[in-house]
């Protein structure tokens, strides 16, 4: 191969011995290398040249590897950036993904996942420049798999175009029914990886004894049933996509093997010794929230900070104004067409209704009750008498909505026109569960002098659950 055709990578590594190794397997590999032992030398070159792909460790002996990545991503056609970094300096290593770093591997690891990740690095650099030169308009991400204007989406929007460019990890949470799955299937269609496979896993359907099989797969023999050599998803995933849904379902042992699987991107099969490689991006969901799980120990705080490089928060439909009838329409034609019916739209009390409904179930729950109305009835225009029977019966109780605030009271007109029964005016002592439970805190917090996190861990709970709750005695 001329060398002139051969990608230019960039290795920053104080480390003679480390980064001669490096340049060695990439070399051989077929890259052009050139080796710097600290950041200013590496800044001289890159305004010189720029690289296709810097290699470079965070800790550098005269500036912070940090300012080495803000640099090369000022520039007009910049360098995809990976980062080498120890566990020690794990924390630092998020930091620079968020900054727009591509990708990040921790020591030691083997000369395939280094060239696996420069020769990703690559193809995503020259899908991108294959889009700015024929379509120089157009966004990576494809918004038809997304519908809405409302700010909160746009903000959405925004932040997945960036992560789509990236191998980062991203941790998508939002209520359920909101569209993570959708949101993270938008993300591997607009990246270098989509191409390879999109495979999904749901962590709360699995049951626990079977999990590791479904992951990693298994060999004949390895346990009663398995009949066969399986491949489990890291490995029928590999070059593409992994989504974990549900991911604060999965037992911490589990989280345990998946912490390994991301730090050295190998593994071995149940029953099997014989360690194989996997090259996945991973995107991770849930409807809870993640910090609070670390907090109460249901969820590892090493695997969070690990996963949650590029956190994206879906709104709930509740907060996203007008998208609801965007939504709706949408969803209307569709499920028209799918059914040999004639729906153009709705009427206005029937839109008045929609914009006021709370939507605990968010767009699943408008799926829902649209496709409902489709299949039974005939028609141009979707009627207020046409609505479902339960509609508005079910859980408009907040407590369905594991991320938002969950003690309030009926607060409208609307709670009322829904059917809810409202109950009366207890006429003896019941104290309600909200107040014994806002009194219980209020308690701790004063016998620990105002401390929280004291008061919290007494209580057993975290200290940002105690803040979530104040804040919502106060918007009550």
């Amino acid at each position: 191969m001329d060398t002139t055709n051969k990608p230019l990578v960039y290795v920053v590594e104080d480390s003679l011995s480390s980064g001669a190794l490096y340049c060695s397997q990439l070399q051989k590999a077929g890259f052009e290398t050139e080796h710097f032992v600290d950041g200013y030398s590496a800044l001289v070159a890159i305004k010189a040249k720029m690289p296709a792909v810097l290699v470079q460790d965070v800790c550098l002996p005269d500036i912070s590897g940090l300012e080495v990545l803000k640099y090369v991503n000022k520039q007009e056609v910049s360098a995809k950036v990976i980062i080498i970094t120890s566990n020690s300096s794990i924390d630092i290593a998020v930091d620079a993904m968020r900054l727009g770093g591509y990708d990040f591997i921790e020591k030691p690891f083997t000369s395939e996942r280094l060239i696996t990740s420069v020769s990703n690095a690559i193809k995503q650099q020259h899908q991108e420049l294959e889009i700015v030169e024929v379509e120089p308009e157009s966004t990576s991400l494809d918004r038809q798999n997304f519908i809405g204007e409302s700010l909160s989406m746009h903000t959405v929007f925004r932040l997945l175009e960036s992560a789509a460019r990236s191998k980062a990890s991203v941790f998508v949470t939002g209520e359920s029914g909101t569209g993570k799955e959708v949101c993270a299937l938008g993300l591997h269609q607009a990246s270098a990886r989509n191409n390879g496979p999109f495979i999904a896993i749901n962590c709360a359907a699995i049951p626990a004894e079977l999990f590791e099989s479904e992951f990693f797969g298994h060999v004949k023999g390895a346990f009663s049933g398995a009949l066969t050599d399986r491949k489990g998803a890291v490995e029928v995933a590999n070059g593409g996509t992994l989504f974990l849904d549900e991911i604060c379902e999965m037992q911490l042992n589990l989280q345990a093997k998946l912490l390994r699987f991301l730090q050295t991107g190998t593994f071995c099969k149940v029953g099997s010794n014989e360690v194989l490689q996997s090259d996945v991006r991973i995107v991770c969901a849930t409807n809870r929230n993640p910090a609070a799980e670390v907090g109460e120990g249901r969820f590892r705080e090493d695997l969070y900070y690990r996963l949650n490089v590029i956190p994206v928060t879906l709104p709930p439909l509740r907060e996203r104004g007008d998208d609801i009838l965007l939504l709706a329409n949408h969803i209307l034609m569709a499920k028209s067409a799918e059914n040999n019916k004639k729906f153009q739209s709705f009427s206005e009390d029937v839109k008045q209704t929609f914009r006021q409904y709370d939507w605990p179930g968010n767009i699943r729950e408008l799926q829902n009750v649209i496709e409902n109305i489709v299949v039974i009835y005939d028609g141009q225009s979707v009627q207020q008498d046409m609505l479902p029977n339960n509609f508005g019966h079910s859980v408009v109780n907040q407590q369905q909505h594991p991320l938002h605030n969950h003690i309030s009271q009926p607060h409208s007109a609307k709670d009322v026109n829904t059917n809810v029964k409202v109950q009366p005016e207890p006429n003896n002592n019941i104290i309600q569960l909200w107040v014994v439970e806002k009194n219980a805190i209020e308690d701790a917090i004063n016998q620990c002098d105002g401390n929280i996190p004291l008061a919290a861990a007494y209580l057993g709970i975290s200290a940002s659950t105690i803040y979530r709750k104040m804040k919502s005695w106060v918007e009550n």
